[in-house]
């Protein structure tokens, strides 16, 4: 039996505003350079007619495996729950 690798390092996950006041959530180990991707047209379908987009809201994980488990706890959220999260975070809340 084969042991998986644990991917260890800094991840971020992630909300955009677009250019429309709707959101993308994403994950990514660059946090600058994944923002510069969207806005550059290159980044998701969803984002690339909502351009610019702003970061809204990061969070710092250790391990690849939480990243990707934090975001699809927040593509689970209501766009009013996502709201909240967003102005947590704007207000200098806590991450």
């Amino acid at each position: 039996m084969s042991k998986v690798p644990i991917r260890k390092g800094k991840y971020w996950v992630y909300i955009v505003r677009c250019k429309d006041g709707t959101y993308y959530t994403g994950y990514t180990n660059n946090l600058e350079k994944r923002v510069a991707l969207h806005n550059s047209g290159n980044g998701a379908k969803y984002v690339r007619n909502k351009l610019p987009v702003t970061l809204a809201y990061a969070k710092e994980y250790r391990y690849y495996k939480s990243a990707l488990n934090g975001e699809k706890d927040i593509k689970k959220l209501s766009r009013q729950k996502k709201e909240e999260l967003v102005r947590k975070y704007e207000i200098g809340g806590t991450l």
